[in-house]
């Protein structure tokens, strides 16, 4: 039972099915049909054969429909079939006449056709012609400004050719851009603008090298045009200083400038073509670069000086005239084109400029020797300076290295000085200067100041008591004064500033070459002790003067010597320094011709007895101290009592270390006795008072060794000198043991020969043992004082 339900819910399954499939066929597009039939075999088997039986009966549903409704529009039908059939024989009729008529129409026409065809070629000419009109009118204008173009590029019309290039470009080529001819137009513009660039630049490197031609003119032109703005004199009239303002021309430095200026020199037409042309190539910035680094080539070459520059002022001339002429062209191109240049780039052209030119100027000048050149190259630096600061370049560092400059033109001064000092002391007679007339007098007077009322009034003819030498030195220190002067002439500095200049390099001229000049001058082996002394009065007179030329110097600058800054002129120092040179001269003249006499003695060590009067040498020295001490009367009392005692010192030493030379060996009492007569003379020469002043008896007191060891020898008295030695109220208290044992050893060793020795060994053979007891003590007292010592 269960499995019969079962068979029939299958079964009803099934035919459900089956209507689907059935619906899906008639319903679905028969390329589809494929997978639904596909389903009817997927299924139970023997499942095709139920469904090819429901198909079958829907089949046959399906025919009967049909039949039903071709039975119900069968007479429909059969009517429609009939009306047709007498419809066909009018059609062909219809057909006959249509025939007919068309052949007719086909005759008419061909006549028509041929007259149309005609008129239709026609139209399409004046079509053609009319079109190739428009296309030569379009055509046209671009062949015309080609044709411009090349007349613009044989003309070197180089902008306009690229503005009419452009124009071709943007405007007339993509009219008529598919015609060929337009396409090598187009294809060679290009090459046109690339030939004009190599053309510009071309011009551009021509006019690079044209203008370092031109360069050194441009400078020339223009430090003219300012150095003929106003010039400024110093010179001297009726011994004072005077400064002139010369306004040669009224128009101011500026309106100058512009009278004359680069680009009436130089044609700039080929830099401002470049620039445009680069432009309008939108390739500017190429040529910014290319200009400014080949300007920069070209600034370095210029700032390079000529290994011999600084022989003449000229080669310092066209070197500024060079560099003047550089920055003036870039000065011009900054003002003249926008952007060429920059204020940047022209600043760092000039401080590599200033740095390059201070150091080849700060090298080259201290080459040179010559004051009157470097003061030309001074002149030529202020020009150059206000040149250039008429144009807005910084100038500063210009004139801080004038001031280097002036230290150099004060050092080559100061050497120049000291050859005319030089000449003026070798060509000096070293006496006082005689005048004959009153003419004379104002003429020493006016070169010198010097005042004397004593002198004043003295009769004609007269003498003053320095030698030339002094007004010429005078006169040389006022020159040194103007020629320093002249180089302080446009450095815009005030009066306090050159009065401390000029302070500054007299002192220099004084204390250094002055000075050396002197010492160099007291040193000379021609000099003597007159000249010496003429020497001391000369620089006492010059110092007098040191006060009038700190007066000349106010003066000229009308700076009050009592300003806080002001300095002093060290004159008096100088002078001071050269007299105590010829001072220690003369001190060490006069010894030295001491020791010449004492070289002439000529004794006789072993003479028996004294010749009874003094030796010639010594009388001839004591003739020329009291010769040479009577021209001393001119010098200071101190320097001519110095100068006395030092000599009447010296002569005392040297006739002691004559007695005690360890080459002499005897020496007799007759030599004694004639060395006794020579210092005898020494002190009546000391006591004759041969430079006043002394007091008492301080000048013979420079003999007072050699007088008491004389006086021990020549009394004999050695029990008072060995009892007393040592004692301060001793009789020959400057009498030293070793002294005295070495001149009795001397003598000691003659009395062997000496007869006055052997009688007294004959006849007081007690003296001779006295002898030797003094020499014992004498040697004890030696040893004494040496382990003291």
């Amino acid at each position: 039972m269960i499995t019969s339900n079962m068979a029939d819910n299958e079964s009803v399954e099934c035919i459900t099915e089956h209507e689907r499939i059935l619906q899906e066929i008639e319903s679905t597009d028969t390329a589809c049909v494929g997978p639904t039939l596909r389903s009817v075999y997927d299924d139970q088997p023997n499942a095709h054969k139920r469904f090819m039986e429901k198909l079958e009966v829907r089949i046959r549903n399906h025919d009967r429909e049909i039949e039903k409704m071709c039975n119900f529009h069968h007479q429909g039908f059969v009517d429609a079939i009939t009306e047709l059939l007498k419809v066909r024989a009018d059609a062909e009729k219809l057909m006959g006449q249509v025939t007919d008529t068309n052949r007719r129409l086909q005759d008419a026409g061909r006549e028509v056709t041929a007259q149309t065809e005609e008129v239709i070629r026609c139209r399409i000419q004046q079509r053609n012609m009319t079109t190739t009109v428009e296309r030569l009118q379009l055509c046209i204008p671009v062949l015309e400004m080609y044709s411009k173009l090349k007349e613009q590029l044989e003309s070197k019309r180089y902008y306009a050719a690229l503005k009419t290039m452009e124009q071709l470009e943007k405007v007339y080529i993509p009219r008529v851009s598919r015609y060929r001819f337009c396409q090598i137009m187009a294809e060679n513009l290009p090459k046109l603008r690339e030939d004009i660039k190599d053309i510009s630049m071309s011009d551009l490197k021509d006019f690079l090298e044209s203008i370092r031609k031109h360069s050194d003119k441009i400078g020339e032109t223009a430090m003219k045009q300012v150095r003929d703005v106003v010039v400024v004199i110093i010179y001297k009239q009726n011994g004072v200083v005077c400064v002139e303002v010369d306004q040669r021309l009224t128009s101011s430095k500026s309106d100058l400038i512009d009278v004359l200026t680069a680009q009436d020199l130089v044609d700039f037409s080929p830099v401002y073509r470049c620039l445009h042309i680069y432009t309008v190539l939108g390739d500017r910035e190429t040529f910014e670069n290319y200009y400014r680094k080949q300007r920069k080539k070209q600034a370095r070459l210029v700032l390079q000086p000529q290994s011999n520059m600084q022989e003449t002022v000229e080669g310092y001339r066209r070197y500024f005239n060079q560099i003047v002429g550089f920055f003036l062209v870039e000065d011009h191109v900054l003002h003249s084109t926008q952007g060429l240049l920059t204020r940047a780039f022209t600043d760092e052209l000039w401080n590599m400029a200033l740095s390059k030119i201070t150091a080849v100027l700060r090298t080259h000048s201290s080459y040179c020797s010559d004051p009157d050149l470097v003061l030309q190259l001074k002149n030529l630096i202020v020009i150059f300076a206000d040149t250039l600061q008429g144009y807005g370049y910084p100038v500063n560092r210009l004139f801080d290295l004038l001031f280097e400059i002036r230290d150099q033109y004060n050092e080559t001064l100061l050497k120049k000085w000291a050859l005319v000092f030089r000449e003026i002391f070798e060509l000096d007679n070293y006496s006082p200067i005689p005048v004959e007339t009153e003419e004379e007098y104002k003429s020493v007077v006016s070169r010198f100041p010097f005042h004397d009322a004593e002198i004043e009034k003295q009769d004609f003819p007269k003498k003053l008591p320095m030698s030339q030498s002094v007004p010429q030195i005078y006169v040389q220190v006022k020159e040194f004064i103007y020629a320093s002067l002249k180089f302080s002439e446009s450095l815009h500095r005030s009066w306090t500033e050159i009065d401390d200049m000029l302070r500054k390099s007299t002192n220099l001229l004084l204390t250094r070459t002055l000075s050396g000049c002197l010492q160099h001058l007291t040193k000379k082996p021609h000099i003597g002790l007159t000249e010496l002394v003429q020497i001391i009065i000369n620089t006492t007179h010059l110092e007098q003067a040191c006060k009038y030329l700190e007066d000349f110097i106010t003066n000229i600058t009308n700076v009050s010597p009592e300003t806080v800054h002001t300095t002093r002129l060290y004159g008096l120092s100088t002078f001071k320094d050269a007299r105590h040179a010829a001072e220690g001269e003369i001190y060490t003249k006069l010894n030295q011709k001491i020791d010449e006499f004492i070289q002439l003695a000529d004794y006789d060590w072993g003479m028996p007895e004294s010749d009874g009067q003094a030796s010639g040498y010594l009388m001839d020295l004591i003739n020329f101290l009291r010769s040479t001490f009577q021209v001393f009367t001119h010098l200071p009392g101190k320097v001519a009592q110095t100068a006395c005692m030092s000599a009447c010192k010296h002569l005392s030493t040297s006739l002691m270390q004559m007695v005690l030379d360890s080459e002499l060996k005897q020496i007799s009492m007759g030599a004694v006795q004639q060395f006794n007569l020579d210092v005898i003379q020494c002190e009546l020469f000391a006591s004759s008072e041969p430079v006043p002043g002394f007091q008492g008896d301080t000048l013979q007191l420079a003999f007072i060794d050699l007088r008491q060891l004389l006086d021990l020898f020549m009394v004999w008295d050695w029990s008072t000198y060995l009892a007393d030695y040592g004692q301060p109220t001793s009789k020959y208290l400057r009498v030293n043991p070793s002294t005295a044992l070495a001149l009795l050893e001397k003598m000691k060793d003659t009395s062997k020969k000496n007869t006055i020795f052997s009688q007294f060994r004959k006849n007081d053979r007690d003296k001779q043992k006295l002898i030797e007891t003094v020499v014992k003590q004498l040697r004890s007292l030696v040893n004494g004082m040496s382990q003291h010592s």
